[in-house]
């Protein structure tokens, strides 16, 4: 019974049905009907829990021939202290120990994902964390949340708040700090932008569209610009000094739900909401001169929550990484949109979010499992694997 019910799996994941799943059903009929319902049960719960089993640790090559092999990870996987008790919305490396976490259960958490244990655990928010920004070489960092407020934390001062930011009237859903960190850049579902000064924690600039219901935010590096993806459809350039739309990409199919900045400034991806395989996309653009779609990074089945740009000792080509809701994370050849490796998580719910932990980590929030921490490895080619969750 697991083949069957693996096959149907396997082909209803990509939205079809086979004579092999309609075989998986005959058999389940025949045997309700020549055995006590509760040995059915019984039977159908085991083979489910083996195959459950084996999906927990799915993988797919994908080789040159245009083949696709499906690997059975044997290596276990590491069970640290959970970060926390519920839904985890966010993550963000704070540097090569220590990511940023928050979630459904109101608290930020420093957590050393190398050893597993957590470093410290922030609260003041009311509600769920929407969004985690770092201060890039500093132990400062910001959280958003569901309270329409921002606050500014130091891991290595006291638990309090070193910083609120209260200005919007609706969930906070976008963060970006200022290269200098001296400018913390805000957005919201209540169609604004606010720009901050972070030592006195006053509003210098604010910015209103009509629709412009923010998904997320990215401070350009280097520059005075800041990226931003809509729920309009649209992704936004803006100009920090005085706020002002600097350059509108061409407008998607789908709602955008993330956007991320190459190191260099010149490339940044947007990812798109969807469902069953429509939409569902990563797009990557160009940011200093035509600004027109590069490439597209199709293969997920539902909503695309997050991207990074992998760095560029993981491979001979620049990669990037994506996470969808479909509970699978992909590895892309950033120049042609060839999909070079799938990691399914199964039974994580939602992957809501994606970090670049150090050159060879990957930090992935869910909705079911808390974080797990993914290494990409070249024993067989490039390749994915789950090594630990928390």
């Amino acid at each position: 019974m697991p083949n069957n019910i693996n096959s149907m799996h396997s082909f209803h994941q990509a939205g079809r049905t086979t004579s092999s799943s309609h075989k998986g059903c005959c058999w389940l009929s025949s045997h309700l009907k020549r055995a006590p319902s509760h040995k059915v049960l019984g039977r159908f719960c085991a083979g489910m829990g083996k195959l459950q089993s084996k999906l927990k640790h799915s993988t797919y090559k994908y080789r040159p021939d245009g083949i696709i092999e499906e690997r059975t990870q044997t290596k276990s996987c590491l069970e640290y202290s959970p970060a926390h008790v519920d839904s985890v919305s966010v993550v963000a490396a704070l540097n090569s120990d220590l990511c940023v976490s928050g979630g459904k259960d109101k608290t930020v958490v420093a957590y050393n994902w190398k050893s597993g244990n957590v470093v410290k655990r922030f609260r003041g928010h009311e509600r769920e964390i929407t969004k985690i920004a770092c201060i890039p070489r500093s132990s400062q960092f910001f959280s958003a949340s569901r309270d329409r407020t921002v606050t500014m934390w130091d891991l290595c001062g006291p638990s309090q708040p070193r910083q609120q930011f209260s200005g919007h009237t609706m969930v906070v859903t976008g963060l970006a700090v200022s290269p200098d960190s001296s400018q913390l850049c805000t957005g919201s579902r209540d169609n604004t932008l606010l720009l901050w000064d972070v030592g006195t924690g006053r509003c210098a600039e604010r910015a209103s569209i009509s629709r412009n219901l923010v998904t997320h935010l990215r401070w350009v590096p280097h520059q005075p610009y800041v990226l931003q993806t809509s729920e309009d459809k649209t992704i936004r350039l803006w100009d920090s000094r005085g706020l002002q739309v600097a350059h509108i990409f061409p407008t998607k199919q789908h709602i955008q739900t993330y956007c991320e900045v190459s190191e260099d400034g010149h490339k940044c991806i947007s990812c798109s909401s969807g469902f069953g395989g429509e939409g569902c996309e990563a797009t990557l653009w160009d940011l200093r001169q035509t600004r027109n779609r590069i490439c597209e990074y199709k293969g997920h089945f539902q909503t695309v929550a997050s991207c990074v740009f992998l760095p560029r000792a993981l491979a001979s080509m620049p990669i990037i990484a994506t996470s969808s809701h479909d509970c699978k994370v992909k590895i892309w050849n950033q120049d042609t949109g060839a999909c070079l490796f799938t990691l399914s998580l199964d039974g994580s719910g939602p992957l809501t979010s994606l970090a670049v932990g150090d050159t060879v980590s990957l930090l992935c929030a869910s909705f079911s499992r808390g974080i797990h921490l993914l290494r990409v490895e070249h024993s067989q080619g490039l390749e994915l694997r789950e090594v630990a969750v928390f």
